[in-house]
């Protein structure tokens, strides 16, 4: 196996979850209700974690995990191949679980215009952008 990044690596959602848990694939995308996700998404980056926190659907509290991979995982192509070669965004995706290990009290945020208008994107189903 080859071994992509060390970590540490976040997942940033809305979801209300404990340390011990398991993020996994076959649920819905938060970004498009028609999509069920063959994937759990991740970064080693806590500001790309907020930022997908930020902009997921739902009313809850913005939340970056500290996740640890229980399997193989690879790079993020839809970031990595089509927006930023070599993956300098350190994105990654796995078909296995992400055991939530820690969370963090807070993180560097993004300009509050762009993640409205990440929001107002996605809300106009150009959610492409950041699946």
């Amino acid at each position: 196996m080859t071994v992509l990044d060390t970590g540490p690596f976040y997942h940033g959602t809305k979801a209300d979850l404990q340390v011990g848990d398991f993020l996994t694939a076959g649920f819905r995308s938060n970004y498009d209700d028609s999509v069920v996700m063959n994937h759990i998404y991740f970064t080693a980056l806590p500001k790309g974690a907020g930022l997908a926190a930020e902009i997921a659907k739902g009313n809850g509290k913005p939340r970056v995990y500290i996740v640890e991979p229980a399997g193989e995982f690879e790079n993020d192509p839809n970031v990595t191949d089509r927006k930023f070669p070599g993956n300098p965004t350190r994105s990654y995706r796995s078909k296995s679980p992400l055991k939530i290990v820690g969370e963090l009290d807070s993180w560097e945020l993004f300009d509050s215009e762009f993640v409205q208008n990440l929001r107002s994107r996605v809300a106009a189903g150009m959610g492409e952008i950041i699946n």
